[in-house]
C-alpha cells in the first residue's frame, strides 16, 4: 500500500458531454496505459466537466469544481483530451483548465512541475494541428511540461468501436502519451522535484 502511494498520480481531463465521445474514449485509453505502468489515476470527463463558468472573483466552488481543483493540486501529471472545435480547444475543456487559476498561490503554482500529455480529436485533420498547438501553449502558460509526443486523431476515420480502439496506430499513439506522462511524472517524483 505504501509503494502505491508513492506511485505518480495522473489526472485525465477532457471529452465532451456526449457519453463515449471520441475524445473521452481516447483519454481513457491513454490513462489506462499510464495505469498499467503503475500510476494512480483519476478521470474528469463528460458530466464531470459541466462546471460553472470560471470566475476568479467568486470564492465559492461547487463540489465538482472542488474535486477537480483538489485532484489537479495533488497531480504529478495530467493528460488533456480535447475535441478540435473550429480550430481550437472546446469551451468545456478550456473552462475546466481555467480553474487551474485557483492553484496560483500554491507552493507549486498552477501546474508547475507536472507532465502534460495532449490528445486532440477532430473530424478531419485540419483542426488537429491548431488545437494541438493551442494546448501546448496552454501547457506552457500553466508552467507544466508538455510531453514530446501529442496524439492527433481524425475522428472521421472511426478509430473506436464500442469503446475499443480498432486502429493500431491510434492505439500506439495513445499508449505513448500515457507512457511519456507516466515516465516524466515518475522521474520527477523519484528525484523529489514534484514534492
Amino acid at each position: 500500500m505504501e509503494a502505491h502511494m508513492h506511485a505518480p498520480f495522473i489526472v485525465g481531463l477532457g471529452g465532451t458531454t456526449r457519453p463515449g465521445s471520441t475524445s473521452e474514449t481516447a483519454l481513457r485509453h491513454a490513462i489506462a496505459a499510464a495505469g498499467s505502468l503503475g500510476a494512480r489515476t483519476r478521470i474528469f470527463a463528460g458530466s464531470d466537466l459541466e462546471l460553472p463558468l470560471y470566475s476568479p472573483d467568486l470564492p465559492y466552488r461547487d463540489a465538482s469544481a472542488t474535486a477537480l481543483i483538489t485532484a489537479l493540486r495533488e497531480a504529478d501529471g495530467v493528460i488533456i483530451a480535447s475535441p478540435g472545435y473550429h480550430g481550437s480547444i472546446s469551451g468545456l475543456v478550456k473552462n475546466a483548465l481555467d480553474y487551474v487559476e485557483d492553484l496560483r498561490t500554491d507552493v507549486r503554482p498552477y501546474l508547475h512541475g507536472r507532465a502534460f500529455g495532449i490528445i486532440v480529436c477532430a473530424y478531419g485533420w485540419q483542426a488537429t494541428g491548431s488545437t494541438l498547438s493551442a494546448l501546448r501553449s496552454v501547457a506552457h502558460a500553466l508552467r507544466s511540461w508538455p510531453t514530446p509526443f501529442g496524439a492527433a486523431i481524425n475522428s472521421a476515420q472511426t478509430p473506436f468501436k464500442d469503446g475499443e480502439c480498432v486502429d493500431p496506430t491510434v492505439t500506439a499513439h495513445l499508449e505513448l502519451v500515457g507512457q511519456q506522462v507516466y515516465e516524466l511524472a515518475n522521474a520527477w517524483k523519484t528525484m523529489g522535484r514534484a514534492a
